[in-house]
């Protein structure tokens, strides 16, 4: 877990400058859509912001058994299908968290689709994908 851990934190730290640098702004000034990525009993669902840069994927995960557990991993793509950056969320086993995930689409205009994957909660290789979802930006 602390790999995963790593790679989550690593990527809002490359990020995270652009978003300091950007004019002040409210989240009225930025598009939001809802996902909800369901698969049997368990889920990750809330919202992405799509920021000209960046998204945010923030929400809430579940995990119904201590032995099986869930994590949100979250692509940026532009609209050619290319994948511009990747974010993972902390796992949870057999209960419900919250996540708030900074992926990074440096290029201009940002991410056409965001996919999200509700995953095994795993590290690294060990990552299985159990159900993913593709969202455009809106």
């Amino acid at each position: 877990m602390r790999t995963r851990l790593a790679v989550a934190l690593g990527s809002a730290t490359l990020t995270s400058g652009a978003l300091l640098a950007a004019p002040p702004a409210t989240a009225a000034d930025y598009p939001v859509s809802t996902f909800d990525v369901t698969y049997g009993q368990t889920y990750t669902r809330g919202t992405i912001t799509w920021y000209g840069r960046s998204v945010v994927v923030a929400g809430e995960h579940k995990s119904v058994d201590v032995n099986s557990c869930r994590g949100t991993t979250a692509f940026t793509l532009d609209s050619s299908n290319n994948q511009m950056g990747v974010g993972l969320s902390g796992s949870v086993c057999g209960a419900s968290d919250t996540f708030s995930i900074l992926v990074p689409a440096d290029a201009p205009g940002g991410a056409a689709v965001v996919r999200v994957c509700l995953d095994n909660g795993s590290d690294g290789a060990g990552i299985v994908y159990l159900k993913c979802v593709r969202y455009g930006h809106p």
